[in-house]
This record gives C-alpha cells, structure tokens and sequence, in this order.
C-alpha cells in the first residue's frame, strides 16, 4: 500500500509497475510512470518551471479562492490553469516532474553504461543489451511476427480440455501485488502473489487471483453507462485490428474479436470488484488440491498447477473464491475454439510493445489514447526505459544509488522517519477511546516497524536471466519468467525475509508492506521537491512528512489494522475499540463518496478507505511532528505565511496534478487511491486547518468538529 501517483506505463498494458507517482501509486494504471519529454525538454521544463516546495509557495496559487471552499484550488489554482500535460502523457503534476528528472538520470546511465563496454555477462551488459535491444525499431520491424510464432503454435496445440489447463498454467506470472502496490490487474487468466503467509509469519505462500481481461476492470465490461460502451465497441474493433495485424482474415478477425469479447465479458461478470477485492477477510481462503476440484469444477487443475510447476504446492490462498469458481466453470462450458482464439489474441497483446510498428500503434491507440486520453505515443527512449526498469529494476536501482544518492541522504531521511513513528506512538498514547491492552499491541507493532531507506539491504542477483543483444521480444518473456522463477524459490525458504523490497530505487514512490510490518522508500522520492535539508522544517514535514507519515499510517489502516506485530492476520482490538476504529472508518467513506469528479461518477469511499485512512493519519502525525521539531516556538513566516499555514500548503502542493479526463475516469473505477484534489482536501480533517486558515462554517469543506475523522 503506497503513495501512488497515478501516471503512465509506456507499455500501455494494464499490469504492475516499478516506478510510480505519488505515495502507493501503481505502475499498472499505475503502471510504471516513467515521464515525458526528450531529456532536454525535460530539464528545461523543470528549470522554467520550479515546482512549489523548492520555489514560492505563492506560485501557482489562486488566492481569489477561499481555502476553506477549495483547499486543493486555494493552493494550485493556477498552476493548474497554467499547466498543459504533457502530448505522450495521460496526467502530469510534481510527481510527474521529479519522475522526469529521474527519468532523465537513469537513461543517461544507462547510455552511459552501454557505452563504457560492460563485460560480457556483467549486470551492466544486461541492462544495456536489454535496453538497446528495445531501441533497435530496425531489428524488430525486420524480423517481424517471427518471434511470436512459437507462441502462437504452442495455442495451436491445445487439443482438450487437459492441455488447455496446462497451457494456462504455463503462462502463470508472479505480475500481481495484493496488499503492497495494490495491483489486482493481470491480463493473464489467474495472476500469483508470492508473499508473507497471513497465518503463518514466518514462511512464504501463494496467492491466486482473478485476471483474464483485457481492460483494467470488469466494471468496464459491466456498465452500461454511455462512457463505457463507446470503451466497449473500442477495445472490440482493437481486438479485431490486432488480429488483422497477425494475418486473419477481416471477416474471420471480426468474428473472433466478437467471440473473445464475448468470453471476456463473462469473465468479468464473475469477478469480484475493486473495493471487495481490497477486503482482506473475505480474500482469505486457504484451499488444498481437492478443494480446487470441489469448489472450482471444470478446469483440470492437476494440468493447471502442473503446467505452472506447482504441483507439490499443499496449499494456496485463493483470494477472490467465487471468481476463481466461475473462471474455472468457463474453462469447461466455452468452446475450446474460442478459448484459443482468446489465448491468441492475448499473446499478441500482450508483447505488442516488442512487436513492429503497426502493433505498437495499435496498443496504444487503445490503452494510451482510448481509455487514458493520451495523444501522442511516447519517445521509443522513454518507453525502453520502462521495460528496463520493468525487467532489470534492482540493476538499474544499484547504478542510480552509486551515483544520485548519498549517505548523507539516507540518515537524514532515517531520523526524519523515527521523529515521525515517535509523533504517530504519542498520538496513540493520547487516544482516549483506545483501552490500555489495545494501546499495548498497537504500540508493538509500530516498535517492530522495518524501515527501509534509499535502497534494499541485498541486490537481486539477474545472473541467471539470459539477455541477448537484439532479441527484445524473447528478453522481456524471459525477464517475466525470470522473476516468477525467483519468486517461485521462495516458497522453498525457511523462514521470510522482511528486509525484501517491493520496490526499486529509482522509483518516485513509497510503499507499506502490512504483512511484513515494513516501509520502503526509494531513494528517488527523498529529495526536492518533497524534501531538502535547505528547506524550512514545516516544509518538509508538510511534504516528505506527511509521504513517510501516510506509509506508517497503512499499518494501521482498514486493512494493516488487521495485522499484528510480526504480520500475522490477528485480532488484537478491543470490541470496543474495533466498533469506534470501523464507525470513524464509515465517516470517512460517507466522507468521499461525497466527491464527484463527473456528474455520472462518484469517488468510491469503500474503494478508497485504506489510502484516506493513511492521508489523513498520515497527516496529523506529521503535523505533530513538525510542531515537536519546533521545541515550543513558532515557526519564521515565510511568504507571508506563518507556520501552520506553510505546513498545509506545502501538504497541498504535494498533490498538485491534472488529468485527462479518460484518465480520471480510469482512477475513479479502477484505482483504490482518490484523485489528488481529493486527497489535499484531507485537510478538512485536522482541527489545525481550520484555525490556521479561519474556516468557517459557511465555508464548502467546513466540517462541524463531530464530523471530522480523527481516527489516529
């Protein structure tokens, strides 16, 4: 569970990301977002352009509006105004802009790496041969469908029902992320997660999810709103197109595409949605082999998990049961043509970005421009850079810490996280609806926190993932299966490793692990403009503060509240206790199910919870702490601002953005974090707020004292 800063994956594929935007942001729609302009576009936006913690708190501010009527316009109206996003991107805000920059560093490190000759079967070679190997637009439009072909005949094999379960299981990939970077999307039919046993702490175990659709959620299926449809008839003529693309027929293509979306419909009409799917309770659902063939008829799953080289697995965690039956029920009921045609379909979809032109043009038409708004398809060197990052994410980390980020850096960040866990630890001792033996257990968990900083302790070892210079096709399914591989080997330890990050370096995020009680924050987030040691202590606090304090917060959010100290899913409240954490949990979902970024469609309170709950905890434990670094005094005006009123608007300025609006729309249905106006009205919540800014009652985000949430 992290910032996420909703942004772009230049493979415009609905799958996870490594590189994010803001706090427990994805790389799915979070998607990896790596950023936008040439290298020197870049930099010469970023000059002309500062963003706000580094520069005036004024610019971009709209004073004409009155904080308490719209906190978020208050402080960026005229940024926002002023602004244009970016032509190859869907959204563009700080995040964006520190993302570009870091963009910017790594592709010349990379550049830098390939033209230093690395040592064959160095980690250096692999990074260059992969991401030149993506930049060779030559090389892959001359070899043409031809390294897809052996995909495509291995779905011609499939022969009955036992060979289709197997051909599934062999495409299973660990490209899923329950409870860390939220991302319950593979277009895969089932997607694994290989993480910290719920029950059992101390040892690995796997997690089956639902997949199997081409669009980011079944709602785009499911809804009959006139948005969706046109979505609808969309991805159904790209589906067709797709296959044209491959050499069938216009007529058999059309016809296919009718009968794959048909098939996709029916998967999506057994999915479980969003905000359910985020319900840890009802997701945990530990099934044997026998209970595979008893709760979920019709697919053979002996083929399945044997295809998936998982046969000797006792057990897994199926997350969403009923979805995983009704898929399974599919497997036997739909023709075994049509799940062919589906399968191929979705190994030409899936690879399209290592595919000649045409392909490329198409997948984006659909994922960039159709369902996220995007004109303009991005640079090839951003795009490389994406899949790099994807596939090679810790090699590519380790070259960037080497020489972007200091020691100095990462203990000033260390000691900024213990004043933050120390001011969340006094907020607890002040709660006076908690009982002493709740108190206790909560104040255990946040003592056993393991907080990462800058980096992971131990690097990913990429020596057995085989990268040939000029096979850009066969080095991203290789760097896939590599990291199923490695994730498969975990099942086989000990004991888990809490020092495992689920993050890379270079990426402009932050996340919360609740199952391990662990926060990691790369390096690429910890400078300006969310922290500079040259900065006002306000400052600071408002931004990077309140990032650190919304990760420390998912600990204790709807779904971390579940867990206990070492990370088994534990009933530690009260009765009592639990009864006033979900009633303050409900006011803060009738609170955003208030918001309504369009007429027809309304923020999801229930969908949201886990990231407000963090916003606004996050935010009063920063706010504490600031007021505890000041020792009593006040802080200097600045600006013509006193302290407080530096804190909440640099918080405010954190989530300057914009969105197209397909994009926005994407966020709202499919994402569990709120839009970023949204969350900088999380505001309305501290009682500082008001009397720093003098809201008053006949103001918008006025809420009486009895409505605000103070859950922690």
């Amino acid at each position: 569970m992290g910032l996420r800063l909703h942004g772009n994956n230049y493979r415009y594929t609905v799958m996870p990301p490594l590189s994010a935007t803001v706090p427990c942001m994805q790389k799915s729609l979070l998607k990896q977002l790596l950023l936008t302009g040439s290298l020197a576009a870049s930099t010469m936006l970023l000059a002309a352009e500062p963003s706000p913690q580094t520069a005036d708190l004024a610019a971009g501010m709209d004073t004409s509006i009155r904080p308490g009527d719209d906190f978020f316009a208050y402080a960026n109206g005229n940024w926002v105004k002023n602004t244009s996003i970016p032509s190859d991107r869907s959204s563009f805000g700080v995040f964006a802009q520190l993302g570009e920059i870091t963009d910017a560093q790594v592709a010349d490190l990379i550049r830098d790496t390939a033209a230093s000759a690395p040592a064959v079967g160095s980690a250096a070679r692999q990074i260059a041969d992969y991401y030149n190997s993506v930049m060779d637009e030559a090389g892959i439009e001359a070899k043409g469908l031809a390294p897809l072909r052996p995909s495509l005949q291995r779905v011609d094999a499939i022969k009955d029902g036992v060979t289709l379960a197997h051909f599934l299981g062999t495409t299973l990939r660990t490209d899923v992320d329950i409870l860390n970077n939220s991302q319950l999307h593979t277009d895969r039919l089932f997607g694994l997660w290989v993480a910290q046993d719920l029950e059992d702490p101390v040892h690995y175990a796997p997690f089956l999810v639902q997949g199997g659709l081409g669009m980011p959620d079944r709602n785009y299926y499911v809804s009959d709103s006139a948005h969706m449809r046109d979505l609808q008839q969309q991805y159904r003529s790209y589906v067709a197109g797709l296959l044209r693309l491959s050499g069938i027929a216009s007529a058999d293509a059309d016809a296919q595409a009718a009968r794959i979306y048909d098939l996709e419909l029916r998967i999506a009409q057994v999915h479980v949605d969003r905000a359910d799917s985020e319900d840890v309770q009802r997701g945990h659902n530990r099934w044997s082999m026998p209970d595979f063939y008893n709760r979920a008829p019709g697919l053979d799953w002996n083929a399945f998990f044997d295809g998936a080289r998982l046969a000797k697995q006792p057990t897994f965690v199926v997350w969403q049961s009923t979805a995983v039956t009704g898929i399974s029920a599919l497997a036997k009921s739909v023709p075994l043509s049509t799940w062919k045609e589906y399968l191929r379909f979705h190994a030409i979809d899936h690879f399209a970005a290592f595919l000649p032109k045409a392909f490329v043009d198409a997948h984006f038409a659909f994922y960039g421009s159709a369902l996220q708004g995007t004109p303009q398809l991005p640079e090839r060197w951003k795009r490389a850079l994406d899949d790099t990052n994807h596939a090679l994410g810790d090699g590519v980390g380790r070259l960037y810490v080497q020489r972007y980020f200091s020691l100095e850096a990462k203990r000033s960040i260390e000691q900024l996280v213990q004043n933050l866990i120390a001011a969340f630890a006094g907020r607890i001792d002040a709660l006076e609806w908690m009982a002493p033996e709740t108190r206790v257990q909560a104040k255990a968990k946040l003592a056993a926190l393991k907080v990462g900083v800058g980096y992971p302790d131990h690097w990913t070892d990429y020596s057995a993932l085989k990268i040939v210079a000029g096979d850009a096709y066969g080095n991203a399914g290789r760097a896939e299966l590599f990291h199923y591989d490695f994730d498969l080997t975990k099942l086989t330890r000990s004991q888990v490793d809490r020092s495992e990050w689920s993050l890379t370096p270079q990426a402009v995020n932050a996340v919360n692990l609740p199952a391990m009680n662990a926060l990691n924050f790369p390096a690429a987030i910890l400078q300006a403009p969310f922290f500079s040691a040259n900065r006002p202590a306000q400052l600071n606090y408002g931004s990077i503060g309140a990032i650190i304090g919304h990760e420390i917060s998912h600990s204790f959010d709807d779904q971390g509240a579940q867990f206990d100290a070492t990370g088994r899913l534990h009933d530690w409240w009260s009765a009592q206790d639990y009864a006033h954490f979900k009633a303050s949990s409900q006011q803060l979902v009738a609170q955003f199910d208030g918001y309504k970024p369009f007429p027809d469609l309304a923020v999801n309170g229930k969908q949201t919870l886990g990231e407000n709950i963090a916003d606004v905890a996050g935010l009063a434990a920063a706010y504490s702490a600031y007021r505890s670094s000041l020792g009593g005094a006040e802080a200097a005006p600045l600006e013509g601002f006193n302290g407080d009123q530096q804190f909440f608007l640099s918080f405010a300025q954190t989530w300057r953005s914009k969105y197209r609006d397909p994009m926005l729309r994407q966020l709202v249905v499919s994402n569990g974090h709120a839009p970023a106006p949204y969350r900088a009205s999380t505001v309305r919540n501290i009682d500082a707020w008001y009397k720093a800014f003098n809201v008053q009652p006949n103001q918008s985000l006025y809420l009486p004292p009895a409505d605000r949430v103070h859950i922690w």
